[in-house]
């Protein structure tokens, strides 16, 4: 990562422009048709008349006065989009030109970029084993190039993970209902148990729209035949030597991958939240663009 101011500036700058054009020739059509005007607000409550939708009845105010009434809403048009980013220590692996963490800054400038150009606010809440960041969401160009900025280069005080604890936190300073987009690798959940995670995972989806974007890296799936291979868990530190020349070694590591992400895949959808998978060296501005317009035709 660049460490001096000029070094910083310039990295941001870089984002920006490519997450901007991004935005620009794929996204912005795509967020719109699946997300502007979905915010609905309370107005009032009154007597049912002839012609009124009856899927607008409030049935527990209608059987405590003995006669219909029915809730109306009005379409909010601006919305509030929120990126919720793991920073923790595994974020820093990649096997290609970029780790996972300078992925998931573009994933969100470009997701950033679509939301203020749709005239939404943007927030970004960085999280670890605890949160580490949480900037509110606004507009304006500069509060944007701050997302992206602090995306990217912002130093994490912890290294592992605790989705539950960041979905917990969000639950309780954004009440109105909100767009999330999560991004993590999912890989660890130290201090989180699996049932903890899932449960605020539902939670967070009960009161917002909750969409999961799983970062995945090539060399976290399978182990290549390389011979003896020392392995770190960057997160907690641990070291093992593996025997990559073993079949059985490759296939127990691939069973293990399959088994989590089953695990999650079935939680997810049992919860009704929607996830994107994203490699590094995928173009995920197009993977986003489709992701959004299935929803919208679903």
């Amino acid at each position: 990562m660049p460490a001096s101011t000029t070094d910083i500036l310039t990295h941001v700058r870089r984002i920006e422009l490519r997450t901007s054009k991004l935005a620009n020739d794929l996204m912005v059509g795509a967020y719109n048709s699946q997300f502007k005007g979905r915010g609905m607000n309370f107005e009032e409550l009154r007597e049912y008349v002839p012609g009124d939708d009856v899927r607008t009845i409030d049935w527990n105010v209608t059987a405590r006065m003995r006669r219909p009434f029915v809730k109306l809403h009005r379409e909010e048009r601006e919305l509030s989009v929120l990126l919720v980013l793991d920073v923790s220590a595994s974020g820093d692996f990649g096997s290609t030109q970029r780790t996972k963490r300078e992925v998931a800054a573009e994933i969100a400038g470009t997701l950033a970029f679509s939301a203020i150009r749709n005239g939404d606010k943007v927030g970004l809440l960085l999280f670890s084993e605890e949160v580490e960041l949480f900037l509110p969401p606004k507009k304006g160009r500069r509060h944007l190039l701050r997302v992206i900025r602090e995306s990217l280069f912002f130093p994490p005080r912890r290294r592992g993970t605790r989705i539950g604890s960041a979905l917990s936190f969000l639950n309780h300073v954004m009440h109105r209902r909100s767009i999330v987009f999560l991004i993590s690798d999912f890989l660890h959940g130290s201090g989180d148990g699996k049932r903890d995670i899932f449960q605020e995972i539902g939670r967070t989806n009960s009161r917002h729209d909750l969409v999961c974007i799983q970062l995945q890296d090539d060399r976290e799936r399978a182990l290549p035949e390389s011979g003896m291979l020392v392995v770190e868990d960057m997160e907690t530190g641990e070291v093992i030597e593996v025997d990559s020349t073993r079949e059985s070694v490759r296939d127990a590591f691939a069973a293990s991958v399959a088994r989590t992400q089953e695990t999650l895949d079935r939680a997810l959808m049992q919860s009704g939240v929607d996830m994107l998978r994203l490699g590094a060296t995928d173009d995920h501005a197009t993977a986003l663009q489709h992701f959004f317009e299935h929803r919208r035709r679903r």
